[in-house]
């Protein structure tokens, strides 16, 4: 668990890949969840930031 930790601070790629495909998956969940409106309402947004963040993390080094 540290060397996520410490990973995020160095800016490797690999945690802030995993960040990136998280925040993905969250924004697809909230788009097709039926119940809360706000989740819905922002999981374009969410989708979005995830991945321009994923092309952008894809250039940090190992």
């Amino acid at each position: 668990m540290s060397d996520f930790f410490k990973g995020l601070m160095q800016f490797r790629r690999g945690p802030w890949e995993m960040v990136a495909t998280i925040l993905i998956a969250l924004g697809v969940f909230m788009l097709m969840q039926p119940f809360v409106l706000w989740a819905f309402t922002y999981s374009f947004i969410t989708t979005l930031i995830g991945t321009v963040m994923f092309i952008i993390v894809s250039h940090f080094p190992e």
